[in-house]
């Protein structure tokens, strides 16, 4: 049992492979070119390109690319720590600050996020949120009436919280409906 697969083949009288002959190789070496006793010149230009094997280029791009998507998770994950501790700041600044109205009857809509949102505002509260006395801030879901100096105070915590900001100074913007062909008549009843 301690010969080998091999030796027992060749007792049985196998003959072992015949081994593959090697040509020579003949290739006519060049030799450079002189002209007038100068060196030849080097079609790239005198410099040796760096070889580096198509494993290792493709092994560099992934670790490059691994450390900008580690970079860039990194970044993604300190920016919503800052938003949500900016939250935290205005959740706690805005506690008690609120001037909404359970029994408030109005409401006054604007768009926020993309969408059009509400908020409900006694009658005076809506003359005064449109001559930008007051504000409304969104805050864990609501949306708050707030003066317009929490309403600062609040911008400079958190300025995405801020849902609606009545500049009393701001020129009228170009009303499309202004001209009398587009007026709706006082008795339109819909």
């Amino acid at each position: 049992m301690s010969d080998s697969l091999k030796d027992q083949l060749l007792g049985l009288g196998f003959k072992p492979a015949p081994k593959p002959e090697r040509k020579p190789e003949n290739k006519p070496e060049r030799k450079p070119e002189r002209h007038a006793g100068k060196p030849a010149a080097r079609r790239d230009g005198g410099h040796r390109p760096q070889e580096i094997d198509l494993g290792k280029a493709y092994a560099l791009r992934a670790e490059t690319e691994k450390r900008e998507r580690i970079a860039a998770e990194a970044a993604k994950q300190e920016a919503a720590r800052v938003r949500r501790e900016a939250k935290a700041r205005l959740d706690a600044f805005l506690a008690g600050k609120a001037l909404n109205d359970a029994t408030a009857e109005h409401v006054r809509h604007f768009p926020y996020g993309g969408k059009i949102k509400r908020v409900h505002v006694t009658p005076e509260q809506l003359k005064a949120l449109n001559a930008g006395e007051l504000g409304v801030v969104q805050s864990n879901g609501r949306y708050l009436l707030v003066t317009a100096a929490v309403l600062v105070e609040a911008k400079a915590i958190f300025p995405d919280a801020i849902a609606l900001e009545v500049d009393p100074n701001a020129p009228a913007g170009s009303d499309d409906y202004a001209d009398p062909q587009y007026q709706v008549p006082d008795d339109l009843v819909w």
